[in-house]
């Protein structure tokens, strides 16, 4: 799964990055999300942004592989690097964030714009 470039992304990548997740995360792509991230998480010199803004509100069907790989992110990522996730309040993203209590470690947000305002 690769995630299209997209023009509103902020242009300063070494202060943000802008990653959209697919409308499924299950184990069927979560190996592949995870190599994806971690390669798109680096601006053009390699450095890593200070804040990597994961956004899941087109994220239609999560399972725990969703936090898993969240959370593999984030070990994955340089000391220092924030990540933020954005998912709608009324979404499977969301509640499966709730349930599993990876809201209390990682900020979540209801839409982008909070998010990239963080």
């Amino acid at each position: 799964m690769t995630f299209p470039p997209n023009p509103s992304e902020p242009r300063d990548a070494s202060e943000h990055a802008l990653l959209r997740f697919p409308p499924e995360i299950d184990f069927s792509n979560a190996g592949d999300l995870l190599d994806t991230i971690l390669s798109r998480a680096r601006t053009g010199d390699g450095r890593r942004p200070r804040i990597l803004v994961l956004d899941l509100t087109g994220t239609l069907f999560m399972d725990s592989q969703g936090v898993r790989l969240i959370n593999d992110v984030r070990r994955r990522l340089r000391p220092g690097t924030r990540v933020y996730v954005v998912a709608r309040p009324d979404s499977v993203a969301s509640r499966v964030l709730e349930l599993t209590g990876l809201r209390r470690d990682v900020p979540v947000y209801d839409n982008l714009p909070e998010a990239l305002a963080a």
